[in-house]
């Protein structure tokens, strides 16, 4: 089968690798039907990632159909529509049982990381029952291509704000991942929701898709005051930093109002400084992390019922064997990119 390297170097090439196998009892072999281009791929070439093991089929965003199960996969049949969740986890340690899948002790990121991804015609899934979604029939491979990765991210950021209805929530980032978490924070129950970013198309889109009420350019216009203005002098009541540019961390905890919560969501290639002194006394709470992609099927609900719709997220598509090309795209933001589908004939 064809699949995507990065080799030790960070230079990705489409090479001839086996079809993988089943090594586990628990494992799952998935023909993949659709993937996808994600930041965190290019955090692995970059040498930003520093757990990514060189040599490894990068991709972890993926829809496909199970072609292979282990002897002890339950819940999955082979023929089964699946959505894969970017989180390799166990489901019976210490952290999975309270929920922190991202942390598992025998999983973690791994698929497309530390063990061959998706982009590629076939993937190994460990622990297949915990991190493949079964698809109802309404919902098809491109509903579902954004579940287990950056939908999943999006909820995340706005379940840590703890949103209250009539919240008023702010998101750093018009990007995928900052998109869906607008979309998410309204299904929280968020009243208002500001839309930060320099991109006038991402903004404009945010606001012609009703993801968010107010949209704000950092370039043309002052953030603090606008937002201040907004939430009648207070500041936002949950920020969600999805950008992870060289001062939205800073922008982050500055629009806050006091005793808010700052939920960081975007992968940060440097350090990032906490400023206590400059902060005292707004009684800050920061959330910070990798996704916990727990609630897959519920999402996959919500994208049944209609609550949510990520398929205008997919602005380019390309076959496998084009991958390369896609990569250029993605990487440079040509044409207002988004994301770019990876679809496998």
């Amino acid at each position: 089968m064809k699949g995507l390297c990065c080799h030790s170097n960070g230079n990705i090439e489409l090479i001839e690798k086996p079809i993988p196998v089943i090594k586990d009892s628990k494992d799952a072999i998935v023909k993949v039907a659709m993937s996808a281009i994600c930041t965190s791929d290019l955090h692995i070439m970059h040498g930003a990632v520093p757990r990514a093991i060189p040599e490894t089929i990068l991709g972890h965003e993926f829809v496909g159909e199970v072609v292979d199960i282990g002897s002890d996969v339950k819940k999955l049949k082979i023929g089964s529509r699946v959505a894969a969740n970017c989180i390799t986890f166990c489901g019976e340690c210490y952290f999975c049982k309270r929920g922190f899948i991202n942390n598992c002790e025998k999983g973690g990121w791994e698929i497309g990381c530390r063990i061959d991804g998706c982009q590629a015609e076939y993937v190994r899934v460990p622990y297949a029952d915990m991190g493949l979604s079964i698809l109802p029939d309404e919902v098809s491979y491109k509903n579902a291509l954004f579940v287990g990765d950056i939908l999943s991210s999006g909820y995340f950021g706005a379940e840590l704000c703890e949103i209250k209805k009539g919240d008023t929530v702010a998101v750093i980032g018009s990007g995928p991942v900052g998109l869906c978490a607008m979309n998410c924070a309204k299904l929280l129950g968020a009243e208002k929701i500001i839309a930060i970013d320099i991109d006038k198309y991402r903004l404009d889109l945010a606001k012609s898709k009703n993801l968010a009420d107010y949209i704000i350019n950092p370039l043309k216009e002052n953030v603090e005051d606008l937002i201040k203005n907004i939430t009648h002098g207070h500041g936002a009541d949950g920020v969600i930093e999805a950008a992870g540019g060289e001062n939205t961390f800073e922008l982050a905890w500055k629009i806050a109002r006091p005793n808010a919560i700052v939920a960081l969501v975007a992968m940060y290639e440097k350090n990032q400084t906490l400023p206590l002194p400059e902060m005292y006394g707004k009684n800050l709470i920061f959330k910070t992390g990798g996704v916990d992609a727990v609630h897959c099927d519920k999402l996959i609900q919500y994208i049944k019922n209609g609550d949510i719709n990520t398929d205008f997220l997919i602005t380019h598509t390309v076959k496998l064997e084009n991958i390369l090309e896609g990569y250029k795209i993605f990487e440079e933001k040509r044409e207002n990119c988004l994301k770019v589908a990876v679809v496998n004939e």
